[in-house]
């Protein structure tokens, strides 16, 4: 089964246990969804900006975006310093990680959503 079809079917697993939820809960889970679900569109449009990072940032993965922007503005600063031809490869690399999870950004965002609901239902129903 591929990645995307095992993420898909989460989701339909998910919502099967909400729809089985008494209304009350129901209605507790979507005002806490609400809030804590994640857009693919916010988290692509970061990535897209390319200044590496900001889209792991957005969701909460501090580490991982401070090494990227880290990166980034190291690759920035060799173009300056005279280490162009280093720079512009570390630029390169960057982009070149940072593409893919432009082009899977639907899928980390719904893969990321799927985790955030099972938390938020197993809150629910203690």
């Amino acid at each position: 089964m591929k990645a995307d079809e095992v993420i898909q079917a989460e989701e339909e697993r998910i919502r099967q246990w909400v729809r089985e939820l008494p209304d009350d809960k129901r209605l507790a889970f979507f005002k806490q969804a609400e809030k804590s679900l994640k857009d693919p569109d916010t988290y692509a449009t970061l990535n897209y900006l390319f200044i590496a990072g900001l889209h792991h940032f957005y969701l909460g993965k501090w580490i991982r975006g401070s090494i990227n922007l880290l990166i980034f503005v190291a690759g920035v600063l060799c173009i300056f310093t005279g280490l162009t031809g280093l720079g512009i490869l570390i630029l390169i690399a960057i982009s070149a990680v940072e593409l893919k999870a432009l082009f899977k950004a639907q899928l980390v965002i719904q893969d990321y959503n799927n985790g955030v609901m099972q938390a938020i239902y197993r809150e629910i129903v203690r």
